[in-house]
């Protein structure tokens, strides 16, 4: 049997918004994207470009900005919204919360070492490892095949999903989420040239310390520092293939897309952007507030921060397009001769 999610009217109240078209009592079971929908589902309109599908979405409902005004007929629920991008937000979390997903008790075989301190309500999923003298807090969640190394200390209600790794004396805060594949506190990439032309290994005898509510995509890696502590600060959303060096820092709520490579004691400042495929040199600081975009490579400081630095090697924004008008021009000069 069908299991309805909330009706047209809840919603609207959930989301702070009021429905301005259509029939609130309508009942709705998923969510989806507007060209996707189906009867029975909500999504949301918030960019001009994607208008002309609210008149042909099978949505039951939608989610629009709140001086919509259509310009056809439309046969779904409208509800309106200051934002529509954070009022679907919020939905996707109740609906998410509603999930079946397993949050507490202890699946096996699992493996727990000696000194082992677990909070209330936690979640060990089957051949989950928890090596001697890690402290877990509680309504942790641990899914299968984790390992979790010797002293590693996991802040309340913090997920970590299937096959994540963190080496022994990682330093997880609260309310973070380590996505499937990632590894924590792996060595860095270190090394000493010999006279022989050989390489020796550095030893990493560092950690890694994630802040509270950070969160880290699958497969990204994050090295442990070689002496000291690679941190992430508080807030901080790290995406999927994103590769942290050893002893590098972000501060708090920075976002970092996939493919990302940040090289070691390298520094990010607070707020900051890092677009796709960005490469940060090592050594480096990047202050509060920049953003860099997609494919960018940052060969040297920008302490200052407030800027938006592209290209390769990248330079702020203005440098950037003042040197894309010149190319141009050039381009026409050299075909006209």
């Amino acid at each position: 049997m069908k299991t309805y999610f909330l009706t047209v009217a809840a919603i609207a109240q959930l989301i702070e918004g009021k429905v301005v078209a259509g029939n609130g009592d309508v009942q709705i079971a998923q969510l989806a994207s507007i060209r996707e929908a189906m009867p029975g589902s909500v999504t949301f309109v918030a960019k001009p470009m994607y208008e002309q599908y609210v008149y042909t979405t099978q949505a039951s409902a939608v989610i629009v900005p709140k001086h919509f005004e259509p310009q056809q007929p439309v046969s779904a629920s409208l509800i309106a919204v200051e934002d529509p991008y954070l009022a679907f937000n919020k939905l996707l979390e109740k609906y998410a919360a509603l999930q079946s997903l397993p949050t507490c008790g202890v699946e096996e075989p699992s493996y727990i070492g000696k000194d082992v301190l677990i909070g209330e309500n936690v979640y060990r999923g089957a051949f989950s490892y928890l090596g001697d003298g890690v402290h877990i807090g509680h309504g942790v969640q641990i899914y299968p095949h984790v390992y979790v190394g010797a002293e590693v200390v996991i802040g309340d209600n913090t997920i970590i999903y299937s096959g994540a790794k963190i080496y022994p004396r990682c330093n997880i805060g609260q309310h973070c989420i380590i996505h499937a594949g990632a590894v924590i506190g792996s060595d860095g990439f270190g090394f000493i040239q010999q006279q022989t032309g050989g390489y020796q290994k550095t030893p990493h005898v560092g950690d890694v310390v994630l802040k509270d509510n950070v969160e880290i995509g699958a497969n990204t890696t994050i090295d442990r520092a070689t002496i000291g502590s690679t941190i992430i600060d508080a807030g901080t959303k790290v995406d999927n293939l994103v590769q942290i060096a050893h002893n590098v820092t972000v501060g708090s709520d920075t976002v970092v897309a996939a493919l990302t490579g940040i090289a070691g004691s390298a520094s990010i400042g607070n707020n900051c952007m890092l677009g796709g495929q960005v490469g940060i040199a090592g050594h480096i600081e990047v202050g509060d507030r920049t953003m860099v975009a997609g494919q960018a490579g940052v060969t040297k400081s920008y302490k200052e921060g407030n800027t938006t630095l592209m290209g390769m090697p990248a330079v702020e924004r203005k440098q950037f397009v003042e040197q894309h008008i010149f190319l141009k021009q050039l381009q026409k000069a050299s075909a006209s001769n």
